[in-house]
């Protein structure tokens, strides 16, 4: 039920290519494989290839194929590609072993050598669309290594055991799972031929008074039988239950079919009857059910006539569990390989597990999203560590959560299936920053107050170094007002927008002082005139927005020149500077009663600050940039001293203007 097995005719021309062997045990290894009993035949393989002789190379290489065949089979890629690696070496007459050779080592992880060995097969079949799509996954994944998503992956050791357990399904409001295992407890005493373990069983598992999981027990009902139960799927009201049934059969192939159980009146689970599907067709399989949310439809795996090669995924529209209709999934879902194990979250999510779509190796975990406006169905791999190089599949979600579980047969030299728990954690969000002031010097102390249009209302204070930080919350707008004694408030917005992985804003405040005059950066004039350069636009806007904050406060607006010309005329120049500042300032609505304009020419060369010191090699802390100062540096220094000296400052004159 596992790989939903089937007859591959090559067995047969194998037993003709050897003109009838004498060999009782390898002819009987044959009949096996044919009967699809692979655990038993590959004991029969292993032990004969064994007692094969190093110079019976033609043999060795029958074998060792045969022996691979059956491997790949039971899902184990590591002893499948050294049979057909031995195949390769004695020259076993077989191009498509080429593909299943690349397709084990895809699935061992050696993305390298299966991307060589994909190559070689290409050549011989350039248009293979199994090759193409298992190259293009071996090369994506060995080229993102690094390529993960947030998922948290952690195996339920509670739920495994030593043999195999998969498609867990949630149900009944999320307080049970059942899953298909072939545990000890499973019914029947006989062990498979085809998995060496015992047939598949349907077992449940529920959470207790505390709201934990227990230990899986098997499903007492009449569902349960000797033959292979299992791949659960619960309709919403929980009054069916759907399944995969495959009857035992020593004679033929087993026919796998969906059955359906209806809850009896006791609240368990009567015996189970075929969903029949398409009553004509007795040849194909049909397995995986799971049932949409409303109960219409029944999403299923087959191999019917009409699909697109392998396996696909189609779906029954039904009423009273009786089909009305079948559908394909159609060509985004399905491809010439093999797509399994369907998964309906809701009306345009589909999950499934394929080995078709490029992938990490076996079979990945896909998900499926419906845009209704160009009836188009979108895929994407889900990534590592949902998805690893072995097979991945069966999966279910908590109602309205990114967390659940899903079976893998990864870490089981075995090859069989555990389940596995995942969650997608609460993106992070942060809000960080600090303040300063207009010497960038780090603030201590300063009062961060923060709004949400959410709700949120909480105030912070910088630490010593002057940081501070929050948590924030996707698609919330916020508004930070810095404020802090002898400083003017700082304000700032963030929009934050919905983010897919952790993310880290940063808000910074530069804290403007009462007591001296803080340079404006950016403000410039035309040569040797008054009128204000349209550059200029942006550092005085951030003027208007800090008065804007300040409501209470009235500022003088300084000019300053360099130490040429005479004071007269740099005076008159530099007033009429300062007064085309605050011309710009009540255009943009500032109060003019809370603005004066000073120009002061040459008289008050600056100070230099640690900022300017950090700049400028050739000036210290506390150096006066005056006429006699810059007159001993080099032509160079000049021209840079004079640059600094020319500047417009604002100060703060009255920081209670309007309250009285």
């Amino acid at each position: 039920m596992r790989k939903l097995n089937s007859i591959f005719v090559i067995a047969l021309l194998l037993a003709l290519l050897l003109g009838g062997c004498a060999e009782s045990n390898l002819s009987d290894a044959r009949a096996q494989y044919l009967r699809g009993e692979y655990y038993a035949a590959s004991e029969i393989y292993r032990n004969y290839y064994r007692s094969l002789k190093p110079n019976q190379r033609a043999m060795r290489g029958v074998v060792a194929y045969e022996m691979a065949e059956t491997y790949k089979h039971l899902n184990n890629p590591s002893r499948a590609s050294n049979a057909y690696a031995n195949a390769i070496r004695y020259n076993y007459p077989d191009t498509l072993m080429m593909l299943s050779y690349a397709q084990m080592l895809h699935m061992e992880g050696k993305y390298q050598k299966a991307s060589d060995a994909y190559r070689d097969y290409l050549k011989i079949d350039s248009l293979s669309f199994v090759a193409q799509a298992g190259l293009a996954g071996a090369e994506n994944a060995l080229n993102n290594k690094e390529a993960r998503s947030r998922y948290i992956v952690k195996q339920m050791e509670l739920f495994n055991s030593n043999r195999s357990e998969f498609s867990p399904m949630l149900a009944h409001n999320d307080k049970t799972i059942y899953i298909t295992s072939s545990r000890n407890e499973a019914r029947g005493e006989q062990v498979s031929d085809v998995t060496g373990v015992k047939n598949n069983d349907i077992f449940v598992i529920e959470k207790n008074d505390k709201g934990e999981w227990k230990r899986p027990e098997i499903l007492e009902s009449e569902i349960n039988t000797e033959s292979d139960e299992g791949v659960v799927s619960v309709s919403s009201d929980n009054n069916y239950i759907y399944y995969t049934f495959s009857p035992i059969s020593y004679d033929e192939p087993t026919a796998t079919k969906i059955y359906y159980s209806r809850r009896s009146g006791s609240g368990g689970w009567n015996a189970g009857k075929e969903f029949v599907i398409s009553a004509k067709d007795s040849l194909s399989l049909f397995a995986h059910p799971s049932i949409s949310a409303g109960g219409e439809w029944l999403y299923f795996v087959s191999d019917m006539p009409g699909g697109y090669g392998g396996k696909d995924i189609w779906r029954a529209y039904m009423v009273d569990n009786s089909v009305v209709s079948v559908q394909n999934m159609g060509p985004q879902i399905n491809t010439p390989g093999d797509e399994m194990f369907p998964y309906i979250k809701n009306d345009t999510t589909l999950y499934f597990s394929s080995n078709g779509h490029p992938g990490y190796g076996g079979l990945d975990i896909f998900e499926a999203v419906y845009d209704k406006s160009r009836d188009y169905w979108w895929v994407q791999n889900m990534k590592a560590p949902i998805n690893s190089s072995m097979d991945d599949f069966g999966i279910t979600f908590e109602k309205d959560k990114t967390k659940g579980f899903f079976s893998s047969n990864r870490n089981d030299v075995r090859g069989r299936d555990h389940i596995y728990s995942f969650e997608l954690p609460d993106v992070q969000i942060r809000v960080e920053g600090f303040a300063v002031d207009d010497n960038d010097e780090f603030l201590d102390s300063v009062l961060v107050s923060v709004i949400g249009n959410d709700g949120f209302q909480r105030e912070f204070t910088t630490k010593k170094d002057g940081t501070y930080g929050l948590d924030a919350s996707a698609n919330v707008d916020y508004i930070f007002l810095a404020s802090r004694d002898g400083y003017l408030n700082e304000k700032r917005e963030l929009n934050v927008t919905k983010v897919d992985d952790d993310t880290t804003y940063y808000i910074d405040f530069e804290m403007t002082p009462y007591e001296r005059p803080v340079v404006l950066e950016n403000i410039f004039y035309d040569f040797d005139r008054a009128t204000l350069r349209s550059e200029s636009k942006l550092g005085l806007d951030g003027l208007v927005e800090i008065l804007n904050n300040n409501p209470n406060i009235a500022i003088e607006l300084s000019a300053h020149t360099d130490r040429k010309g005479t004071q007269e005329y740099n005076e008159e120049l530099s007033q009429r500077r300062a007064q085309a500042v605050v011309d710009y300032l009540i255009a943009n609505g500032i109060n003019p009663k809370r603005l004066t304009a000073a120009g002061y020419g040459k008289l008050q060369p600056k100070e230099v600050t640690k900022q300017i010191a950090e700049s400028f090699d050739f000036l210290n802390i506390g150096d006066i940039l005056s006429e006699e100062f810059v007159g001993k540096l080099t032509e160079e220094q000049q021209k840079e001293a004079d640059q600094i000296n020319r500047r417009t400052e604002f100060k703060v004159t009255d920081h209670k203007f309007g309250l009285y």
